[in-house]
């Protein structure tokens, strides 16, 4: 299962691989996890972009671990998203103020993702290189950390998602205007991510399927861009969409990005993952026994619910070990 959302600090997935596996290692990914400091969300966002956090980092992959459950993370840059405010302490959250410490955004070209944020600085070639450099080493950190799984963020809007987008991106460079150049910084980051990272230990990109914008990217692009990650060593695509129009129309209901899943799975033999509006154990267990992903993925459920793999797991009739703090109502 899969637990948690963008731009809340040491947020986390919860991972459902079916009931078969329910009883067995779970996997939790710990979200949005900035590669630099201008790559945070908020300035609460988890970070693993110095030596220093792998300590800290450590702690909690063991303490994971010793739940029987399998340390994943999330390595991500904002982009144009960056510097604003958390969520739980501005409502909306919004872009920071000079004097509550913002900083300067990013993008592939100056086009803010709001009419009315702050204008991103279009990167240099040296910016790029930069970024690439900075997952190279946050999966280096990763691994020094503990975690088993590396998931690479290129969707929501954030900053690898924009270079994917002719509505973003629109550069006249080697990272701009075609199919291949817009992918390019993607290709390089899991390239780079692969040499620090061991070929037995699975990596995972998340995509927006789509931009549900006309003009914008496709699920067609989509399934092409996961023939070439697949071949670059990404083991699977976690599916979800939108976030980088804003005001784009999305037809939000039950399990409405599983089709982006199934789709990818059947046209590309790739793993995937469904998630997006995924709420009850046999929505889950309905998606896995149609093979229409490999995982489902929990994010919104888990802030509502914090017990919700216990529910689940007694739906399904899996005897988990519970915390023993807990067993006294386990029955």
């Amino acid at each position: 299962m899969y637990s948690g959302m963008d731009g809340f600090a040491n947020d986390w997935h919860l991972v459902h691989l079916g009931s078969r596996a329910v009883g067995g290692a779970g996997l939790i990914i710990a979200e949005a996890t900035a590669v630099s400091p201008e790559g945070r969300i908020t300035p609460d966002d988890l970070g693993i972009w110095s030596d220093e956090h792998i300590g800290f980092l450590k702690r909690i992959t063991q303490f994971i671990e010793r739940q029987g459950t399998v340390p994943g993370i999330q390595l991500a840059h904002a982009g144009r998203k960056a510097s604003h405010s958390s969520p739980w302490k501005k409502i909306p959250n919004a872009p920071l103020k000079k004097n509550e410490g913002a900083w300067q955004t990013v993008a592939p070209s100056a086009i803010s993702f709001k009419a009315h944020d702050p204008i991103p600085v279009a990167m240099s070639i040296k910016a790029i290189d930069k970024v690439v450099s900075d997952f190279k080493t946050a999966a280096k950190r990763t691994l020094n950390a503990g975690f088993k799984i590396i998931e690479i963020h290129a969707a929501h809007g954030y900053l690898i998602n924009s270079f994917l987008s002719p509505l973003s991106n629109l550069r006249t460079d080697a990272y701009g205007g075609s199919f291949e150049n817009r992918i390019r910084l993607l290709l390089q980051i899991v390239e780079a991510v692969r040499t620090e990272w061991p070929a037995e230990l699975p990596l995972f990109v998340r995509i927006s399927s789509t931009d549900w914008t006309d003009g914008g990217w496709t699920i067609e692009d989509s399934t092409a861009l996961t023939t070439i990650l697949k071949n670059k060593g990404v083991d699977l695509i976690d599916c979800s969409s939108g976030g980088n129009v804003y005001g784009a129309k999305i037809p939000v209901a039950p399990k409405y990005q599983t089709a982006f899943a199934a789709h990818i799975k059947k046209e590309t033999g790739i793993l995937t993952g469904a998630v997006g509006m995924i709420n009850t154990a046999q929505e889950a267990e309905d998606i896995i026994s149609r093979q229409q992903a490999d995982i489902v993925l929990f994010a919104r459920q888990l802030l509502r619910d914090p017990y919700f793999p216990l529910h689940v797991a007694k739906e399904l009739g899996a005897d988990i070990e519970w915390p023993g703090q807990y067993l006294r109502a386990k029955q």
